[in-house]
């Protein structure tokens, strides 16, 4: 089974679950039933997890939900001055479904509609932490994005660019963007990890292997990615594709990563999460690691 297969069968199986899930969620403190990304604040003193009921927080090594909506983010990422996110409303919500793009300044208390509401739910969305530039891979076409690919925008969605994408190969998995250039972007595909440096237009291949996640570091001068060849595998790399170096994680028995976060006000500290719902913090760069979410059991 390819991991796109076994990746899809997990997430069918949590989806079945989730109704009864439900119940026991309302009881317990923090139940992750789905992790749909992973972003610091910008002060860097909460984790933020969004999940299918709303966002988890941890922060003082405590977990707590995020006041606010109960959304089902999708595509969720952090950028230095908010967060953005696509995905389905909270019962009760005036929100239309899909969200197609929505911004928040106030970590997730409430939402602005930026577009394509009703349209399109992006499940692949990566922003800039400094620049204002957001990348998306597009499903369908709708009545902004007339073609289905990656596209970026650096005015909130006004208006889109459409990527040629030559040289990417493989199904799209995952898309990060430089924390300062806004014309930088990686993918994460079936075939390997993939860098441009003109909005996409074109790209090379930076790394081999089946990638599952890929992150930038917020100075911009590495590339972390997760990659399954039989088993979960972390490494970082330089943008240029020299120096991959292998990072130590915990054992990953059927799973794999599936976010990267960097911690801006402590730049030594990263969060991981895994398809399975497994979170880990190091504070030391990737040479240790401690579990505060195990399956979505939190602690």
């Amino acid at each position: 089974m390819t991991l796109l297969k076994w990746t899809r069968q997990v997430m069918m199986t949590l989806l079945i679950a989730c109704g009864s899930a439900h119940g026991a969620y309302a009881q317990a403190p923090v139940i992750l039933i789905h992790i749909h990304g992973l972003s610091y604040s910008s002060d860097g003193k909460r984790l933020m997890i969004p999940s299918h009921h709303g966002l988890a927080i941890y922060e003082n090594g405590k977990w707590s939900k995020a006041a606010g909506p109960q959304h089902d983010y999708m595509g969720f990422s952090a950028t230095s001055k908010g967060l953005y996110s696509s995905g389905h409303p909270a019962p009760g919500s005036n929100l239309v479904n899909p969200f197609g793009l929505i911004r928040s300044s106030d970590e997730g208390k409430t939402w602005v509609k930026l577009g394509l509401e009703g349209e399109t739910d992006f499940h692949l969305l990566a922003t800039s932490w400094n620049a204002s530039a957001i990348y998306v891979w597009n499903p369908a076409t709708n009545t902004r994005i007339r073609r289905a690919g990656l596209h970026s925008t650096v005015n909130d969605g006004s208006s889109w660019k459409s990527a040629r994408t030559a040289g990417l190969e493989g199904e799209p998995h995952a898309l990060a963007v430089h924390p300062d250039d806004p014309s930088i972007v990686a993918v994460s595909t079936s075939k390997g990890v993939f860098g441009s440096r003109d909005f996409g237009d074109t790209f090379r291949r930076v790394a081999e292997g089946e990638s599952t996640s890929i992150f930038f570091d917020l100075d911009g001068k590495r590339l972390w990615f997760g990659t399954f060849e039989g088993q979960a595998r972390l490494s970082h790399v330089n943008f240029d594709g020299t120096a991959i170096e292998r990072v130590t994680i915990p054992v990953l028995q059927k799973d794999a990563i599936a976010y990267v976060a960097q911690n801006p006000a402590n730049r030594s500290e990263y969060a991981i999460a895994s398809f399975q719902r497994s979170v880990f913090l190091t504070k030391d760069a990737g040479r240790t690691w401690a579990a505060i979410a195990e399956r979505g059991e939190t602690r």
